[in-house]
């Protein structure tokens, strides 16, 4: 029966890291309120959420591998003259607000949010009203190529407000590019290339900390079984965002977010 409940943990792991619906606030929502995958406590639990973090991290290093290749070889040698060279240097300016303000102050949002479950279904339905009206009101007018470095520090900034759970890293990111007039393809690209460095960078330090270490390797066929369940949800579900913004907005993230929260806050009224 565990093992049921990691697999689904990681199929909502993949799928929420990569939809604008907050990955975090899911797995809070799921095993605290609804109670899948209550028996992962304490440091067990961020263990596990470390495992599954590692999971998508791979989904997008997999999908992008071309891409991020690309950028990297035309970002030191030709610099911002390319627009590949010029969005690996976005990206890096973009990741410093998430960054410092993550190794600063991660660990006291979290106390003070994560058992927070109001002001996470606030934040679930909030975030999914901003991203929506973000989408509808702007135009599509801007591609990489008409990207500009104010651009990234602005989507950067925004980054930040994903540490409370509910807001959500790629919906942020995804509706500050919608309201500077990034086109949908390219903003939740951008979105899904900003995840690679700042998940890494939360895997890493959290993964140093405390003895997360040993407690993966103490029982690791879950944990294995974990990164591989998201990581293929996460292959899918980037596939999937790519091709249904082609033709769709983001109105059914809005609704899904809403319903969500209302769910949330109903079966913690009644438990």
């Amino acid at each position: 029966m565990e093992f049921i409940q990691v697999i689904i943990l990681g199929i909502i792991q993949g799928i929420a890291e990569f939809l604008p619906i907050s990955s975090s606030a899911h797995l809070i929502i799921f095993r605290d309120i609804f109670g899948i995958g209550a028996f992962l406590i304490g440091e067990y639990e961020m263990s596990f959420d470390i495992a599954l973090h590692f999971g998508t991290l791979l989904a997008i290093l997999v999908y992008f591998f071309k891409d991020f290749l690309k950028m990297l070889k035309d970002g030191f040698t030709k610099g911002s003259k390319t627009t590949d060279g010029k969005i690996l240097w976005y990206i890096v300016v973009a990741t410093i607000p998430a960054a410092i303000v993550g190794v600063l102050l991660e660990e006291k949002i979290d106390e003070l949010v994560r058992s927070n479950y109001v002001l996470i279904c606030a934040s679930l339905a909030i975030m999914g009203i901003i991203i929506y009206l973000a989408d509808k009101n702007n135009p599509q007018t801007k591609t990489f190529k008409e990207m500009r470095l104010k651009d990234a520090i602005i989507i950067g900034c925004s980054q930040v407000c994903a540490l409370i759970p509910g807001f959500s890293r790629s919906g942020t990111t995804i509706a500050a590019s919608r309201f500077l007039h990034i086109k949908r393809e390219d903003a939740a690209k951008f979105s899904f290339y900003l995840s690679a460095p700042v998940v890494a960078g939360a895997v890493f330090i959290k993964l140093i900390k405390g003895e997360m270490l040993s407690l993966i390797t103490y029982n690791p066929t879950m944990f294995i079984c974990g990164v591989v369940v998201s990581f293929l949800a996460g292959l899918f579900c980037i596939k999937f965002l790519l091709k249904y913004i082609k033709t769709h907005d983001y109105n059914i993230f809005m609704w899904y977010r809403l319903g969500l929260a209302l769910v949330a806050l109903f079966v913690l009224l009644f438990k």
